[in-house]
């Protein structure tokens, strides 16, 4: 068999690479173990959250799938942080997971340039340094120009729960064997990473008057800009919370808990622990929140979000039941812990590409991250860059000031992990450029312009941009504390004394637009305003309210951006005149794209980077070693 490209895996990073490419024109191959785990939420039934939902936000932007399967199957909807301003906030959704996974399939099933194959691979057919395809498990050759990676958890996995150990990626599916031999063969260093998930309960043994509601917004707003109405009804989610009993029992069972007996080596993620790992790290602490989320609208099991957990069956038990409402509690399905291998992602290029391998790109948990959102948006600019491979096109990087994708791959590619790597908006120097009232402006053009962004959604990213730039333009307007003015403004609780503007006015905390919408006499003036939904309404009052803390950060980006354009040539030796040998084992193992990110190598000093500066400037690429 013969295509353009191979996405090895049918995950979130795999979807989303297996339709870009098929959207890009390319003859694509999307090989998965079983074709209905296919989109499979291997975790929480849930899309989004602090930066997360920014990166599906951003997915969405660029044509990615994970927002639209979110609208399809979103059973609870809620903007996290509300009460906090744009920058840290986050949409989230919680989802029927079957119903998720049979969206994405259905997505990828559209594709009339992508086609599935279930098989497991065993090999990569490699050339020299270059890989030309897969060997499958029974033998089948599928060659192609370009193969990108994401198995997930995948690799040489084994699932630990209390003592036992089971080898596999997910409960009841196989693990990927001999893949990672391929890729040491081609000189990459492979490390090993845990994560975990919690017990499942049977819904039907849990009194629910003993929880706290948890309720999602009251009008939930969909992720995609492709959704006009959520055609699910919306649930209830619940809290419940840990105490001394649960806290006694998972002490006196440590020496049980793979992570604390040995059994364990691999990190875990840091800022999503275990239960035994909170009751050790937290002791001072006398309970920790326990988000009981549905697993859809009919399903049987609820979602113990905040327990992840690896200790015997007889312990979660135990655990479970000192919950209050879970006090007769059935466990359908024991938590346990996942140890897999994964590829260090220093060894790969911006474009997440294998520095010195043509043709391999790596993407999702395989390059160490955590979550569904970090290993789509990986997916989505994997596939992009795959595409462009085999178009013979230039590569796409998104910069740290262009999108939290942007600042993620950049910091895998960079620093580097040792843990699962989450996203926080933490992370982003430049949050405020970030947010998703800004997405579709910042990213669409890039996907129009390499021809990935279907008709209805330019249609409406074009329409959406219309309708913010009249709304900008109309709240630029000079106001005059003349009689007119100061009156239809009154009628809408403000009042003026000094020349102003709507953006101006914006910041005073009796602002309220649709007021103003209402009482504006100009005609042009409030259509602008009542055209606009309430999240581009939202994200226009934001806009004008940090409209002095953006242009700061927006002049802040624009005095690195020479550094992040100055790009190093591939064949730089680093063999430089003044460099220290410190200094030139750490570019030459790094090999920045760019003197932005040579700037941010650790250990890397300003006059290094000076340099190299002076050096690429004058068209320099080293001298050899």
């Amino acid at each position: 068999m013969r295509f353009d490209v191979i996405i090895i895996g049918g995950g979130h990073a795999g979807a989303e690479a297996a339709r870009v490419c098929a959207r890009g024109g390319a003859k694509v191959a999307l090989l998965t173990m079983q074709r209905d785990a296919v989109g499979r939420m291997s975790c929480n039934p849930a899309i989004g959250g602090l930066a997360k939902g920014n990166l599906v936000k951003e997915i969405d932007a660029l044509g990615g799938l994970m927002g639209e399967a979110t609208d399809r199957a979103g059973i609870q909807f809620k903007v996290l942080n509300r009460s906090k301003g744009p920058a840290v906030q986050g949409p989230r959704a919680q989802c029927d997971r079957d119903l998720y996974s049979a969206a994405v399939l259905d997505i990828l099933e559209a594709e009339p340039n992508l086609t599935i194959v279930e098989g497991s691979v065993s090999a990569l057919l490699v050339e020299g340094l270059t890989v030309q395809g897969v060997i499958l498990a029974d033998g089948t050759h599928v060659e192609a120009r370009a193969t990108v990676v994401t198995t997930g958890t995948f690799l040489r996995a084994l699932m630990h729960s209390g003592e036992v150990k089971t080898v596999g990626g997910r409960f009841g599916e196989p693990s990927a064997e001999t893949l990672s031999d391929s890729l040491r063969r081609l000189g990459l260093n492979l490390g090993r990473l845990k994560t975990g998930t919690p017990p499942r309960i049977d819904r039907q043994t849990v009194d629910f008057s003993k929880l706290e509601e948890a309720p999602g917004d009251e009008r939930p707003r969909p992720f995609s800009i492709l959704t006009d109405s959520l055609p699910l009804p919306q649930v209830l989610c619940h809290l419940t919370y840990t105490g001394a009993p649960a806290h006694e029992l998972i002490r006196a069972n440590l020496h049980r808990a793979p992570m604390y007996s040995g059994q364990i080596q691999a990190a875990g993620p840091r800022y999503c622990p275990s239960i035994e790992d909170k009751v050790v790290r937290f002791a001072e602490k006398e309970r920790h929140q326990v988000f009981v989320e549905p697993e859809g609208l009919t399903h049987p099991w609820l979602y113990l979000n905040g327990i992840s957990t690896s200790l015997p069956p007889d312990v979660q038990d135990g655990v479970v039941r000192s919950l209050p409402g879970f006090e007769n509690a059935l466990i359908a399905r024991y938590g346990y812990a996942v140890e897999y291998d994964f590829v260090n992602p220093q060894q790969l290029a911006p474009t997440l590409q294998v520095r010195g391998v043509e043709g391999l790109f790596l993407a999702g948990q395989i390059n160490g991250t955590s979550g569904y959102e970090e290993a789509a948006a990986q997916g989505l600019m994997a596939g992009i860059n795959a595409l462009q491979f085999v178009r013979g096109g230039e590569p796409v990087i998104l910069r740290r000031d262009q999108a939290y994708a942007g600042v993620m791959i950049d910091d895998l590619v960079t620093l580097g992990t040792e843990e699962p790597y989450r996203m926080f908006t933490s992370r982003a120097e430049h949050r405020l450029l970030l947010g998703c009232d800004s997405v579709y402006e910042r990213l669409t053009p890039i996907a129009e312009r390499l021809g990935i962004l279907d008709a209805e959604r330019r249609r409406r990213t074009v329409a959406r941009a219309v309708r913010m730039s009249r709304a900008r333009t109309a709240a630029a307007v000079p106001l005059t504390p003349d009689r007119p003015t100061t009156a239809w403004l009154r009628e809408a609780g403000i009042e003026l004394t000094a020349p102003s503007t709507i953006a101006r006015l914006s910041q005073r905390p009796e602002f309220d637009l649709a007021k103003i919408a209402a009482a504006a006499p100009d005609a042009e003036m409030a259509e602008a305003f009542r055209a606009l939904s309430e999240e581009e309404e939202e994200g226009l009052l934001s806009q004008m309210r940090y409209a002095g803390y953006i242009e700061r950060q927006q002049r802040e980006a624009a005095k690195v951006s020479e550094d992040e354009d100055l790009r190093i040539p591939a064949t730089m030796t680093y063999a430089l005149p003044g460099l220290s040998r410190e200094m030139t084992e750490k570019l030459s193992a790094i090999r920045p794209h760019s003197l932005g990110q040579a700037s941010r190598i650790p250990g890397v000093n300003p006059a290094a980077i000076a340099i190299l500066r002076m050096h690429v400037r004058r068209g320099g690429t080293g001298v050899s070693s």
